[in-house]
């Protein structure tokens, strides 16, 4: 966790923003190029959320483990919250997983990351609060290019999305701004709608395409973008 207990209204976090398996998996049968890849983990996240964190003045809490373990955006109960393929490429390490081994991911990984991201949100009632969750997104998936340079994915209505999908749309042009591309948040997703939703707070899930992460200069411009205008969506709807 970076910042902890800071002053910013926004708390950051990065549900796919670590790679780490625990040794005891054997890499889940991959090999290192595997792991490298967008499907182990959001590519550039834990850059961007620290650097963003900084200039915000603002916590961020990043899972480390890979989303390939067990993913934390998933309600544990689905059965793709431990993925067997992912993006074309079997998962060894996930098939045929009893009950058992999929109680001890949870424990182990899932849960105690959600406790956290629990007990700061609980240490900030009263404070005005909102949950913005960081992704990065490959690309090229399933053999279709992603024209899009940012995704703004909400459920039902979320005024503060409404003013992050605007606010970018206005500085880089409708045209490579997805609202819910390229994906859609709906109840496959588990943090927002469980942390934020769920306590009546406004949220953001934002989606990053990775190759304008691929380094910490590319990580320094997007953080340095969206401390610009994440203030200024948030002054909007409070004045």
């Amino acid at each position: 966790m970076r910042n902890p207990g800071a002053a910013s209204p926004f708390l950051l976090v990065g549900d796919h923003a670590g790679r780490d398996i625990p040794r005891r998996l054997g890499g889940l049968g991959l090999g290192a190029e595997a792991l490298d890849r967008h499907i182990a983990w959001d590519i550039g996240v834990a850059g961007l959320g620290a650097a963003l964190a900084d200039r915000l003045g603002a916590t961020f809490i990043a899972q480390r483990f890979s989303r390939l373990v067990i993913d934390a955006n998933r309600d544990p109960a689905r059965a793709d919250s431990i993925c067997e393929v992912s993006d074309r490429t079997a998962i060894p390490g996930n098939r045929a997983l009893s009950a058992e081994d999929r109680r001890a991911r949870r424990e182990e990984i899932f849960a105690p990351y959600h406790a956290r991201v629990a007990q700061e949100l609980d240490a900030r009632q009263g404070r005005p609060t909102v949950l913005v969750a960081l992704h990065s997104f490959t690309p090229r998936m399933d053999g279709s290019d992603r024209p899009w340079r940012f995704g703004v994915l909400h459920m039902d209505d979320s005024p503060f999305c409404a003013a992050m999908l605007a606010a970018l749309r206005a500085d880089l042009g409708a045209g490579v701004v997805g609202d819910n591309e390229p994906y859609r948040m709906d109840d496959v997703d588990y943090t927002a709608p469980h942390h934020a939703i769920g306590r009546g707070l406004d949220y953001l899930e934002l989606e990053v395409r990775q190759d304008l992460l691929a380094d910490a200069p590319g990580q320094a411009r997007v953080a340095a973008l969206l401390a610009r205008l994440l203030p200024g969506a948030l002054a909007g709807l409070t004045a």
